[in-house]
């Protein structure tokens, strides 16, 4: 990060020195007392498990500067007192966005948020030296912290926004002051807390809030809440697969696993593009991509590189061949549309079985039983040959593929005890996908299946 100064800090979070001094300079903004030391402002949050106040005494005998809701006495050291230090982190980040401004761009949506991040990303760091929300860094400790990794020289930011409530999406946006957004669909993620899509819908839309007329809200257009958008307060462009976008893809080539090729449409021309990421909702992650690139003034070389050669964060739709089989590992996250669009893509295998190994997909609330029985009727329709689940939710997923008329079913009551049967479940020429929302760590079944001796 680049420098502040104590004064700063305190100007930032209207908070009151307790000792030190106000020059001293801060190199570095941390959560974890481990990486403290001189330079070093140390932020304890308040955790589940852990208090990082406990760790004060730590980080000031390391050299460290800290925050602090206490009003205990630490000594010399350089302490800093603030009523919220989770909410101080924030008001740190928004102040040094401000003094440190580079040209930002901010995504969010129920699904694909991350991959459309590397795309975004590898198509703007064509042309600019672009930082961008590092691993799953997108909530209210992760986007200051993405915000504090713009070095100096740092030209462009591509910073990722989930949410589960209301209000989270407007918090984090008043934070990063972003110049655009991508807005990328609205499915029933966290549902369960926001009571319909249309309270999603509302949700994700606080990103333009605060939007001006010097503001670009990217969306998808095919989305039939996204498409409805009228505003005439900012700049509103549409990409998707209809030729009533402003971006939009035709003469679309599926390359199966290879991913696909498609011709970009846009006011200025059209060029030809490849991302090399399987399913027709990857293109779209892709348009996302070329909209910010042509927003950021990048040609249409510099674009189709970024898009064609972007690197992929793991265990999104990651796809890697081991003892004959295909494992496609997607179990970082979950929701009815992430699973149907996996499955799609294991119509282009050439394997001899499709497996389906499927979990529970969480926060549905009174959705729940409902959406987990639709999806399991379209494993069925999208040409499963094994379905195998695990989860208490993920029973109506087996349920709904037996009603549709899928004979082979399999169900567990827990991760663990799917782990231990995969072995014998699983066999060469398997096209198998695994996926389940992140708290069912079904990145313990995709382990397990790359360890196998079959």
């Amino acid at each position: 990060m680049q420098v502040l100064s104590v004064k700063d800090i305190i100007k930032a979070t209207k908070g009151i020195l307790v000792s030190g001094t106000a020059d001293v300079e801060i190199e570095k903004i941390t959560i974890d007392s481990r990486e403290t030391g001189p330079g070093v402002l140390f932020v304890p949050l308040k955790g589940e498990k852990r208090d990082g106040h406990d760790f004060i005494e730590s980080a000031l005998d390391a050299g460290a500067m800290t925050l602090s809701e206490r009003t205990d006495v630490y000594g010399n050291g350089t302490v800093i007192k603030v009523a919220d230090t989770r909410k101080a982190l924030g008001d740190i980040a928004r102040y040094y966005k401000i003094k440190y401004p580079v040209k930002s761009v901010a995504i969010t949506g129920s699904v694909g948020k991350t991959t459309t991040k590397d795309l975004v990303y590898s198509v703007i760091a064509q042309g600019y030296n672009t930082h961008k929300t590092p691993n799953n860094f997108n909530n209210d400790i992760g986007v200051p912290l993405t915000i504090f990794g713009m070095e100096e020289g740092t030209e462009a930011a591509v910073i990722e926004m989930g949410m589960n409530h209301f209000g989270e999406i407007s918090y984090l946006s008043d934070i990063a002051r972003p110049d655009c957004a991508i807005i990328s669909n609205i499915g029933m993620s966290h549902i369960e807390n926001l009571g319909s899509q249309e309270g999603i819908f509302r949700a994700k839309m606080e990103m333009a809030e605060r939007f001006t007329d010097k503001n670009t809200l990217f969306v998808n257009g095919d989305d039939k809440f996204l498409g409805s958008i009228d505003n005439t307060t900012y700049k509103v462009v549409r990409f998707g697969m209809a030729d009533t976008n402003d971006v939009y893809a035709k003469d679309i080539v599926n390359k199966g696993l290879s991913g696909t090729e498609f011709t970009v449409v846009y006011s200025g021309g059209e060029f030809r593009c490849e991302v090399r990421q399987p399913g027709e909702h990857n293109i779209y992650n892709a348009l996302a991509a070329v909209c910010a690139g042509l927003h950021f003034g990048l040609t249409e070389a510099q674009i189709t590189a970024g898009v064609r050669d972007c690197v992929y964060t793991s265990s999104r739709l990651e796809i890697t061949e081991y003892n004959g089989m295909e494992i496609i590992n997607d179990c970082y996250n979950s929701s009815p549309d992430s699973v149907r669009a996996a499955l799609k893509v294991m119509k282009h295998t050439v394997k001899t079985r499709r497996v389906a190994i499927l979990g529970d997909i969480l926060e549905m609330g009174t959705y729940a039983k409902d959406a987990h029985f639709e999806l399991g009727k379209s494993v069925k329709e999208l040409g499963i040959d094994l379905l195998v689940t695990a989860g208490e939710n993920a029973k109506y997923i087996a349920e709904g593929a037996k009603s549709a008329g899928l004979d082979s079913v399999i169900s567990f009551d827990t991760t663990e005890e799917l782990k231990y049967a995969v072995g014998d479940i699983v066999k060469s020429g398997d096209c198998i996908l695994v996926k389940a929302s992140h708290g069912m760590e079904f990145y313990k079944i995709a382990d397990e299946i790359n360890t196998l001796k079959l």
